[in-house]
Order: C-alpha cells, then structure tokens, then sequence
C-alpha cells in the first residue's frame, strides 16, 4: 500500500512581466499556507482571518496581520488582495501568506492568483 503525503502541497512557476514567479500552497488542518515569491524566499509572512464579528456571515471582513517581515499598508493592500479567494475557496478558513515580490502591479497579481488557484489543495 503506498503511503499518502500527510500535508497536500502543489507547486507551479512561470514568468510573470518577465520576473520568475514560484508558487507552493500547502493545506494544513487549520490553515492554507501560500508562498507567492520572486526571490525564491518566503519573505513577508502575513496571517489572513476571516473576521466572524461581520453582520453578514456570507461576506466575511478579512483581517490581516503581519507575522514577521515588513508591516507597510501596501503588504496588507497586497496579502487581502492574493488572499481572500483562498480563504472562501477553502470554505473561510485562514491563510498563512509569504510574499516575496518584487513587481507587484495589479496585471501582475491577477497572473499570481490564477497561478494559485491552479495550486488548489483545499
């Protein structure tokens, strides 16, 4: 009987306005990890929550905070913008976000999140 991987991981690359892109989603049981890097690092890590307290359960507010890298407006702007498709995708669970670019214009975040979602392990 061959044995399963206990955590489900895929991975892509690709060029993305001429910047090498890596892509690793790995599903875990209380969080979808997703390491979106062009430094081939994990860089900023960002934790993005549903927030519960929204009066429409539907449409979750997303909260983010910055673990361990650079906490500027721009990272936040970026991790929810990458992020929250994940965490509805996945059913709201929370996403652990390391991002690491170093083109970040919106033509090249909507390559990055088709690049994700053909990562989807949840």
């Amino acid at each position: 009987m061959a044995s399963q991987a206990v955590i489900r991981t895929k991975q892509t690359q690709k060029m993305v306005n001429g910047v090498f892109t890596e892509v690793v989603c790995s599903e875990f049981s209380n969080y979808i990890f997703v390491v979106l890097t062009q430094y081939g690092k994990i860089g900023t890590l960002v934790s993005i929550t549903p927030d519960s307290r929204s009066g429409d359960i539907s449409l979750p507010l997303y909260t983010t905070k910055v673990l361990l890298g650079k906490d500027e407006p721009l990272t936040h702007v970026c991790a929810k913008n990458v992020a929250t498709f994940v965490s509805q995708e996945s059913g709201n669970q929370p996403v652990l976000l390391g991002l690491a670019l170093k083109d970040s214009t919106m033509d090249s975040i909507r390559v990055m999140k088709e690049m994700i979602k053909s990562c989807q392990v949840w």
